[in-house]
């Protein structure tokens, strides 16, 4: 029989010319990939929910942009290079080809800009909501992974870009808060990963923003068994952020969806920070610091006083 299967049909349409050496041309049942001399694989694993992830009318092109990003940013985190990606997919029996032609265009255009391609995945069908998973490898040089246990007493915490755009976006992209720009909503759904920044020598520990500015930084102080102090007011945010209101920093330092990159850089390497930073075009900004003390992390207002905040950042679960 020469006619595909729909299924093998959609991949053969669709998603092969995604794929880049390794992949078998996703002809096979797995992938066969070889790491670059001298290099270790780094690997990471993010889902995506409509619904809980991304809105169900956001464009499909820029779903899988984000879904892509969100686990380039785990990489950047590490210190990696993006080398390739396994990607999973359930849909339902009826989403349209047109569906399938601007998601597969959405990674297209995020392959050519971060060098990276398919390495297979799989494909299902479901009678819930979208939902989509995947798998980026990397590579690091050996021994030189970027770990969050790397924190020390004394070492700065500096954060790249700007924090609170996602959480904002989100409300912005729901309607429920203004953005007249368009700024937020697109923070929210297409993200910067923030590659290349991350470097050996000159971050000590080093974790993406996800979760909530407060609580990523609460997992290095964990990790390294140190605790941290975070002044608020030196926390960067956007213009468009600023304009949201004061009422909304609470929101910002704990909502999550950022991507943004949160360092230890210990006292000698602070120095070095901000040309390496430059010369990539990415701001970054000194928020506080690690110190000794049980982990923990203490955020200070404007005012000097602790600053209550009601919740540490984004769980999925109780």
């Amino acid at each position: 029989m020469s006619d595909l299967p729909a299924e093998f049909a959609r991949i053969a349409r669709y998603f092969r010319p995604l794929a880049g050496p390794g992949s078998l041309a996703l002809t096979d049942d797995a992938a066969v990939l070889a790491p670059p001399a001298g290099r270790e694989l780094v690997l990471t694993a993010d889902a995506m929910v409509a619904g809980v992830h991304f809105l169900p009318d956001d464009p499909p092109d820029l779903i899988a942009r984000k879904l892509l990003r969100t686990n380039l940013s785990d990489l950047a985190a590490m210190g990696a290079v993006p080398l390739g990606y396994l990607l999973t997919i359930s849909v339902p029996r009826d989403t349209p080809e047109s569906w399938f032609s601007s998601f597969s265009a959405g990674l297209a255009q995020d392959q050519a800009e971060f060098a990276i391609s398919l390495l297979g995945g799989d494909s299902t069908s479901t009678p819930g909501p979208v939902t989509l998973s995947l798998t980026a490898l990397g590579t690091v040089a050996t021994g030189q992974a970027i770990r969050r246990s790397g924190a020390r007493p004394g070492d700065g915490l500096w954060v790249t870009g700007a924090i609170g755009d996602g959480a904002l976006g989100l409300l912005a992209a729901q309607g429920t808060l203004p953005d007249p720009t368009g700024w937020l909503a697109g923070r929210y759904r297409l993200p910067q990963p923030r590659l290349n920044f991350a470097r050996y020598d000159i971050v000590s520990a080093a974790l993406d923003i996800s979760d909530g500015l407060v609580q990523d930084v609460g997992h290095i102080c964990r990790a390294s068994g140190c605790a941290a102090e975070i002044m608020s007011i030196q926390v960067p945010r956007s213009d468009a952020a600023l304009a949201a209101g004061e009422a909304f920093l609470p929101l910002c330092l704990t909502g999550g969806d950022d991507y943004e990159l949160a360092l230890a850089v210990p006292p000698a390497a602070e120095a070095a920070l901000p040309a390496h930073a430059a010369s990539l075009g990415v701001a970054v900004t000194r928020i506080g610091h690690f110190l000794a003390g049980p982990p923990g992390v203490r955020v200070i207002g404007p005012d000097g006083a602790d600053l209550a905040l009601t919740r540490g950042g984004w769980s999925h679960f109780p």
